[in-house]
C-alpha cells in the first residue's frame, strides 16, 4: 500500500542536523549564542553558503532563527535545502529505529522521494 506524506519539519534532533550538514557538504553545526543583525539566538548554528549570518536551530523548541534580510543576505533556497535534508535524515533515522528499510530518490525537480518498507510491502 502506498501513502504520500507531507512533513512539516521542526529541527529538534542534533544528530539528524549534523547528518544533514554532512550530506550537504556544510560544516558541522556548533552550539553557541550568536548575534544576528539585531538579535541574539542560541542553538546549533549552521553557516549556509553565501549567507551573512548562520541559521540557528533551537532544538529545544524546533524553531530555526535566521536573518537573511528577505534574501539580500542569503538565498532562501539554501535554507530550504537544509530543512528538506533534515526532514529526510530524521525520517530515515526514525524509520530505521523501527526496523524499516528506507530508499531515497532525488527527483528532477529537486524534491526527494522516500520509500519506507514496512514488513513485506513498500
Amino acid at each position: 500500500m502506498s501513502h504520500v506524506v507531507t512533513i512539516e519539519a521542526q529541527v529538534r534532533d542534533p544528530e539528524a542536523l549534523r547528518s544533514s550538514c554532512r550530506r550537504l557538504g556544510l560544516e558541522a553545526p556548533v552550539h553557541q549564542t550568536i548575534k544576528l543583525f539585531s538579535a541574539e539566538a542560541t542553538g546549533h548554528c549552521v553557516q549556509l553558503p553565501r549567507w551573512r549570518y548562520p541559521v540557528v536551530c533551537d532544538t529545544d523548541t524546533g524553531i530555526v532563527h535566521y536573518d537573511n534580510y528577505e534574501g539580500h543576505w542569503g538565498e532562501q533556497t539554501e535554507l530550504d535545502k537544509l530543512v528538506q535534508r533534515y526532514a529526510v535524515e530524521k525520517t530515515v533515522i526514525e524509520s530505521r529505529k523501527q526496523g524499516y528499510t528506507v530508499t531515497e530518490q532525488t527527483l528532477a525537480d529537486g524534491s526527494i522521494k522516500l520509500s519506507v518498507q514496512v514488513g513485506g510491502a513498500s
